[in-house]
């Protein structure tokens, strides 16, 4: 039997065998000649880990792989996935703890319920995904890329988040206990209803963000720039606010008697109201007008996976 050295080799003689067998051409039928140009032919969808080129290879994944498609409660633990890119990618539910993720790319994909606890996402990319309720309990992800990104609900305690992006990113109810956002930009950021005790937020920029209702006492703002956020109704008992800067920061119906570091200075840039409550002989001003809420611009739109294509190719005799 003749060996053929490439699979493409075998498809185009058995088609030029099929076309000789089929005998003369009649009126109307497309010659071979005719068919030599290639024909686009879309590629059946298959499950996720059927379309890796890595499919049965364990257990790491080499960093030019691409994962897209859907994985719902996959078992990725302890894999080495560093450089990998998720396109638009469901993995709803999925186990990654301990994972590599050093550097990946996870624009655009839906990781809602997944459990990334003790996972390294240090310098990867997270625009615009969704991590609603996923857990990330003591994972690393210093300086992540995740504006726009998702994570109500989530659970982020002890987790490292020195450096991140976090612009417009969503937190509302997220667990945030111990966690550390040192030098982190939090622009626009939800940390609303969050349970953010003795987190750190060292030099961090918090503009513009809603941390209403929050609890975050024994928290660390030392250093960080709360300029236009919105404190109303959180807790800050044992907060420390040494050097942090409060321009025009609302604080009305504030309690801050407990908090640390406070000076008249800083209380003076902000704005409050009779409700406020703030450490002995400091007085608040009333802001006059109305208050600006200062919106983040919306992340970019992940792009779309790419269509999976091949050529086939019927040649002449």
């Amino acid at each position: 039997m003749t060996q053929f050295p490439h699979p493409r080799l075998f498809l185009i003689t058995a088609a030029a065998a099929l076309l000789a067998a089929a005998g003369p051409v009649v009126a109307g039928e497309t010659t071979a000649a005719e068919m030599r140009q290639a024909i686009p032919v879309t590629k059946p969808q298959e499950p996720f880990l059927q379309q890796s080129p890595y499919y049965g290879q364990d257990p790491d994944v080499a960093r030019t792989v691409s994962l897209g498609g859907s994985c719902v409660r996959c078992e990725l633990s302890g894999r080495d996935l560093a450089g990998a890119t998720f396109i638009s990618a469901t993995f709803t539910g999925s186990t990654l703890v301990g994972a590599n993720l050093r550097g990946a790319e996870l624009v655009g994909s839906n990781f809602s319920g997944a459990d990334f606890s003790r996972a390294n996402l240090t310098g990867a990319t997270l625009v615009g995904a969704n991590f609603g309720g996923a857990n990330f309990t003591s994972a690393r992800l210093n300086g992540v890329e995740a504006m726009g990104s998702v994570f109500t609900s989530a659970n982020l305690s002890r987790a490292d988040l020195t450096g991140a992006e976090l612009g417009g990113a969503n937190m509302n109810r997220a667990n945030l206990r111990s966690a550390v956002f040192a030098d982190a930009e939090l622009f626009g950021v939800t940390l609303a209803n969050v349970d953010a005790r003795n987190a750190n937020f060292t030099g961090a920029e918090v503009d513009a963000s809603n941390l209403s209702n929050g609890n975050f006492a024994g928290v660390s703002f030392r250093g960080a720039s709360l300029d236009g956020a919105r404190l109303t109704g959180g807790a800050f008992g044992g907060a420390n606010f040494q050097g942090a800067t409060l321009d025009r920061t609302d604080i009305r119906g504030t309690d801050l008697t407990g908090a640390r570091g406070l000076t008249q200075a800083q209380v003076s840039e902000a704005c409050g109201d009779a409700a406020t409550r703030l450490p002995r002989d400091m007085r608040v001003n009333v802001c006059r007008g109305r208050m600006v809420v200062v919106r983040p611009p919306a992340p970019p739109r992940p792009a779309a996976p790419p269509r999976t294509t091949r050529n086939i190719v019927v040649a002449d005799r």
